[in-house]
């Protein structure tokens, strides 16, 4: 199998399974308890805590959370006032941000993806509470503004929410941001946990009750293996990031050097993160071309909405057509993927692709 999803998630990294395996197998105590077993659980909870804090600009608390998805809730529920975002952001956003009941501002995208910093001006203006904007786009790689959008909120006294999950330790985050949420299976980390970080001086009611057991006033049992996991996954992440730019760069080279004519790159090509490749064929079946090559692992849009039915709406917030976006595929890659099945997957798929179009 060639894995080319590392939108949806990424490897587990051995360190961070071998980092997991103890607290899994032989240790069972709960790190909230006050005895000598639950004050060891807790103590690798606030090392991994420190190891996740380390990869997150300075002056902020982290709290863990299931993942990104509640961390995101709970920044926009216990927060309050009018709601700036964007088309182009997480269903865990857009969804949450209209379930709320207060007024919403769903800032438009250019054809390249990204915010005119004009409309957002006129949007984000004093009496906003919440500006939620994203680090990377999950579907289409476009890297936003964030540290002129973060800005922008200061100025009008709004908090700024960015969802860093896919741009966590592999481009640079500026630091202001009143909160950030961050997830550890995309970052070579274990599933079913997260974090949000709260800057020092911000306030965050509460989200879940029943305890108040985890920093920030979260109530729940803290699982020791998956911050151990989540812990190792950020060091790693902060060691890796002056490697990983030139081996992604020189992955996304090879693959667009690679796709032939009739290929189009969805979304900016100079403000993204090349380990993300969004591209279409005009015509092409991507059901079928899925079914074509069982064996090499990619997404026709976000996984978080694969089983909908609908086409992708980041896609169709850059202008794409209905027939456009369900021709689109996306082809995730990073740290564990090699430039031979990489070149590899490309040429099969666009092999594939000429075939669709010969039997057309």
């Amino acid at each position: 199998m060639i894995y080319l999803d590392y939108q949806a998630t990424t490897p587990l990294a051995p360190e961070a399974l071998d980092a997991m395996l103890p607290w899994l197998r032989d240790q069972h105590a709960n790190p909230h308890s006050p005895h000598a077993a639950g004050r060891k659980a807790k103590a690798v909870v606030e090392h991994a805590r420190a190891q996740v804090a380390a990869l997150l600009p300075p002056g902020g608390r982290v709290a863990f959370t299931s993942g990104a998805t509640e961390a995101l809730n709970w920044a926009i529920k216990g927060t309050t006032g009018p709601i700036v975002t964007l088309a182009t952001e997480h269903a865990a956003v857009l969804d949450t941000a209209r379930a709320s009941g207060r007024p919403v501002t769903i800032l438009p995208v250019g054809p390249d993806g990204l915010v005119d910093l004009a409309v957002a001006e006129a949007a984000i203006v004093p009496g906003v509470g919440l500006v939620a904007v994203m680090l990377v786009n999950n579907e289409i790689g476009v890297v936003q503004p964030t540290f002129t959008l973060g800005n922008m909120a200061r100025s009008a006294g709004a908090r700024f929410l960015c969802d860093a999950v896919q741009g966590v330790g592999r481009i640079e985050m500026a630091k202001g941001f009143d909160f950030v949420a961050i997830s550890a299976h995309k970052i070579h980390g274990p599933k079913g946990i997260g974090a949000l970080y709260v800057r020092d001086g911000v306030e965050l009611d509460a989200f879940m009750h029943g305890g108040g057991q985890e920093a920030l006033g979260r109530s729940g049992t803290l699982s020791p293996a998956l911050c151990a996991g989540f812990g190792v996954a950020a060091e790693l992440m902060t060691h890796a990031y002056p490697s990983y730019h030139p081996h992604v760069a020189a992955l996304w080279r090879l693959a667009v050097a690679r796709l032939s004519e009739g290929w189009h790159i969805n979304g900016s090509t100079e403000h993204r993160y090349h380990g993300n490749l969004n591209i279409r064929r005009d015509g092409l079946d991507v059901a079928r071309l899925m079914s074509d090559l069982r064996d090499i692992a990619f997404s026709a849009g976000s996984a978080c909405a694969s089983g909908s039915g609908r086409s992708s709406h980041v896609l169709r917030a850059i202008g794409l057509s209905e027939a456009q976006a369900r021709s689109s595929i996306r082809l995730g890659f990073g740290r564990y993927t090699s430039a031979t099945e990489l070149t590899e997957a490309i040429d099969r798929i666009v092999a594939a692709a000429d075939m669709q179009r010969m039997a057309a």
